[in-house]
């Protein structure tokens, strides 16, 4: 395979190939929206912003690789920082309604600017905390926000009882690196599922979606 070191968002067509023509213009868009914000509020590593599609946007829809959601499900993106993973997912589940918390708001700012100008209609931003939110969801998704130790008491009563996809409503977390001994310390059943399983990039090969049914 030959390597690209700054992938365009033809990464995301080839491993996601059914896209229609709505979907591919708004993951083309977020090559040139998110540039543009980064460079007025920092939400991704300036370094880091010529990798926006490896890094942050295929890296955000490893879950769905592991899950295909169904219509109407209600999925709460905790410590969403810039929209990740939250808007990669919301193009590519149109009929899934996501809402994104962070406890920053310039952060939000720049996911509210996104999400209006790509034309997403199933994206709420709320400047809030997760232990703040009332409201429960059939999934909660991160990316590596704290420890899970930290992070399972502020949403574990944020779940839904009853199912509606193929798989039990928990958390799906993205994280890198050997997570046995924070998992054992958290005290979960947590299954670990490698991204390299999905996508074939070095960038992969330490990188994990940890699901926690409820």
């Amino acid at each position: 395979m030959e390597v690209t070191l700054n992938p365009t968002a033809d990464i995301i067509y080839r491993y996601f190939p059914k896209l229609s023509d709505a979907q591919r213009r708004q993951f083309q868009q977020l090559g040139e929206l998110y540039p543009f914000w980064n460079a007025q509020i920092n939400v991704v590593s300036r370094k880091d912003i010529d990798s926006l599609y490896l890094h942050h946007v295929l890296h955000s829809l490893g879950i769905a690789k592991f899950i295909n959601f169904v219509p109407h499900t209600r999925i709460l993106d905790v410590g969403t920082g810039g929209g990740f993973p939250g808007i990669p997912l919301a193009i590519l589940f149109p009929e899934v309604h996501f809402q994104l918390v962070d406890s920053i708001g310039k952060k939000i700012k720049v996911v509210r600017e996104v999400a209006a100008a790509i034309g997403l209609k199933n994206v709420e931003a709320d400047h809030i905390r997760a232990e703040q939110l009332d409201e429960k969801y059939d999934f909660i998704v991160s990316r590596a926000v704290t420890r899970l130790v930290d992070f399972y008491p502020w949403v574990s009563n944020k779940l839904l009882k009853k199912d509606k996809n193929a798989i039990p409503n928990g958390i799906l977390y993205l994280k890198g690196g050997n997570l046995t001994e924070e998992i054992r310390e958290a005290r979960l059943k947590a299954e670990v599922h490698p991204l390299s399983a999905y996508f074939e990039e070095a960038f992969f090969e330490t990188k994990h979606l940890v699901y926690i049914p409820v």
